[in-house]
């Protein structure tokens, strides 16, 4: 646990945690119901993505021999996380959204304000959470990458899971299973890439899987 508190790990993690603040600034102001002010809730989630950014840079690459920064990631790479973000946001956008919208028309954003807000928040926070964080913390825990990332997986599967259930009774068997089933496949696509191209690479696939949610995109 020393490595968490090491001057190299934090000289990384709070450059990275201001950015992560940064980003989702513009959801939490728009997050009328709050109970706290919204200074209140940036400190939060800057301390927060502090210590999961610490985890990261602590014990990502000394676990799985691999960098977290890929600038030059190369074509083939960056080829394959276009063509599985596409596939996975056509997938949503035709098999899942339409009864979503529905059946949970929160989830969506009404203007281009809160798309914006909403992907923002996406990129700096919402993947160091479900696939950064916890894939570190199980590499340190096992030691081997392979075992990480099912481990990975399943705990961005089990949140999501946590996330629907309330809504489980409002939505058909197909749909929530749905649901899970496109949270397996694209949090193993984001770990795959993640161990070739790092962060930069898998933020460009979740660009390309949120742009599906556009509002008036496509009609």
């Amino acid at each position: 646990m020393r490595d968490l508190t090491r001057p190299e790990t934090l000289k990384s993690a709070i450059p990275a945690a201001l950015a992560s603040a940064l980003l989702g600034w513009p959801r939490l102001l728009l997050w009328h119901d709050a109970r706290l002010p919204t200074w209140r809730l940036e400190g939060i989630l800057f301390l927060g993505s502090v210590v999961l950014w610490s985890f990261v840079f602590a014990w990502h690459t000394k676990y799985s021999r691999r960098p977290v920064l890929v600038f030059r990631p190369g074509w083939m790479p960056f080829a394959s996380a276009t063509i599985a973000g596409l596939f996975c946001a056509i997938g949503r956008k035709l098999l899942l959204d339409p009864a979503l919208r529905d059946r949970m028309p929160a989830e969506f954003a009404l203007s281009g304000t809160d798309w914006v807000a909403t992907l923002l928040f996406s990129l700096g926070f919402a993947q160091l959470m479900l696939v950064f964080s916890p894939f570190a913390w199980f590499v340190r825990l096992c030691h081997r990458p392979g075992m990480a990332a099912i481990l990975t997986v399943l705990f961005g599967t089990f949140v999501i899971a946590l996330k629907f259930s309330p809504h489980h009774a409002n939505l058909p068997g197909w749909l929530y299973v749905g649901v899970l089933l496109s949270r397996v496949v694209s949090s193993a696509l984001a770990v795959f890439f993640y161990l070739r191209g790092g962060v930069l690479l898998v933020s460009w696939m979740q660009l390309l899987i949120e742009i599906r949610l556009l509002p008036g995109w496509t009609g």
